[in-house]
């Protein structure tokens, strides 16, 4: 698409604006953030739960 310019401004629908792809820093900190989820509950459930 041809980039449109209104004051010096670049102008995208909604649509254009939210194309935009996750790179591996996205993939990466899900990654993290989910094996840390499953390492805190996994430390609770031994702490609390272990019979």
């Amino acid at each position: 698409m041809a980039i449109r310019r209104e004051q010096n401004r670049i102008v995208e629908t909604p649509t254009e604006a939210r194309q935009g792809e996750p790179g591996p820093s996205v993939a990466a900190l899900l990654a993290i953030s989910t094996g840390l989820a499953i390492l805190i509950l996994a430390v609770v459930w031994f702490v609390f739960f272990r019979t």
